[in-house]
Order: structure tokens, then sequence, then C-alpha cells
């Protein structure tokens, strides 16, 4: 067996991992109120990162999610106003992507390794990739995902990017800065933006101290994502 198939595997191994270990339903759900302050808080920087780039409204975005999991984020671009019929997700494990079709059966859902994503090349305005490619620890497959993510993108289009780079606790993750993300996606143009206050921090104060965290946000100093926009180079950026 290979090195990337057994990378594969270990990711396969580990995502049923936590599904035994975390309740999901309590840890993110909006009744949560870190779960809430971190929605929101993203929602708010998504939606900035795009107007910036001149896009106000979804409904005629051909959107790909890379990693889409269980559908979270497909559900918040419907609410951002993404048109169902053209809001695609991928993912390599079929039960994500049950519990993703059982939650909205509108989505458009494929299993699929992300080193041959089943589509044409330059097939979408936006490939969005959130907290998948940290749970990727061969840097061989990370490669291949980022070279189809770049291949299925429309010239003028944009890779919107949302991950961590410091996450100590697990070890089965491993964090991403900058560097590597450039590295990752050559010939393209970058913009950063750190955010997301540490999820430790949030789940301590959120509940009691909805300002304090806003406050720590701001400050950036414990803020553990970066949102990236990523596009070729020859598209001239605002």
């Amino acid at each position: 067996m290979s090195q990337t198939q057994d990378e594969i595997r270990r990711i396969r191994g580990e995502y049923a991992r936590r599904a035994q270990d975390i309740d999901q339903n309590t840890l993110y759900s909006l009744f949560n109120p870190a779960a809430l302050f971190l929605y929101t808080q993203r929602a708010r920087h998504v939606l900035s990162m795009l107007r910036r780039y001149g896009i106000h409204s979804l409904h005629s975005q051909t959107i790909l999610e890379v990693g889409c999991g269980r559908g979270a984020i497909l559900r918040e671009f419907l609410a951002y106003g993404a048109d169902a019929s053209r809001l695609h997700g991928a993912d390599l494990l079929k039960p994500r992507l049950h519990q993703a079709h059982i939650a909205n059966s509108s989505l458009l859902l494929a299993c699929a390794d992300g080193q041959a994503l089943p589509y044409l090349d330059r097939s979408f305005d936006l490939v969005l990739q959130f907290t998948a490619f940290t749970s990727v620890l061969d840097p061989e497959l990370k490669a291949a995902i980022a070279r189809e993510m770049l291949r299925v993108l429309k010239p003028d289009g944009i890779i919107l990017w949302y991950d961590f780079w410091l996450n100590p606790a697990n070890a089965q993750t491993k964090g991403i800065r900058p560097r590597e993300i450039k590295t990752l996606f050559p010939n393209c143009r970058f913009k950063f933006r750190r955010i997301t206050l540490a999820p430790p921090i949030s789940r301590r104060l959120a509940k009691w101290a909805w300002g304090a965290c806003l406050l720590l946000e701001w400050l950036w100093l414990f803020n553990t994502h970066y949102l990236v926009v990523i596009r070729p180079r020859g598209v001239n950026l605002p």
C-alpha cells in the first residue's frame, strides 16, 4: 500500500473515531454559546471577504466544497443565498455524505477522493476548503488536493480557505501557516485574515461574557484560524 493510500486509510479511521468520541449535536449546536459565537463571527468575516472581491450575491455562483463532511458549511452558504442547484460538495466518507443528504436532500454531493474530483476543468466560481486540509498529514496528498482545487476553479474564480494554524491538542491534525498555503497554491495571489477566537477560550467565556470574546478576537493574538482568498495570478485583485 502506498504512503498516500495509508494516509487516506488513517483519515477514514480518524473521522470514524471522532464520530464516536464527540457529541456533534452538543458541541456544534447553535444553542451552544461558543458554537454560536464562532458561527456568527466567521459568517461576518466570510461575507465581508466575499464583498471585498466583488461578490454581493451567491445566487449565480457555482460553488464546490472540498471535504464537505455532513454539509454544515454548504447549509451555511444556502443561508447566505447560494442556489442549491449550483451548490456541490465532495467528501471521502460516505456516512458523512449520507448525513448531509438527510439534512438537506437538495445538496449536490459526490463521494470522492480529493485527488480526483469528479468535475470538469474550470467548473466552479467558488471552491471552499473549511478545516479539511489540517486533517491531512501527508504533504503529497495535500499538494494533490490543492492541484485539483485549482483545476476545477474558473480562471476568474476564488478559492476560499478557512483552517487553523495551531492545534497542539490533537496529534491527528497539523496546523497550516501562510507559507505552506502559498506553497500548496503556486502562481496564485493571496489575501490572509486571521480570525476565530481559540475554541477553548470561547467555550469558557461565551456563555457568560460575549463582549469579552469579541474583544479577545479583535486583538487577534488568540485567533487560531486563517480565512484566505486564493486567486490564480493574472486575475487582478481589488
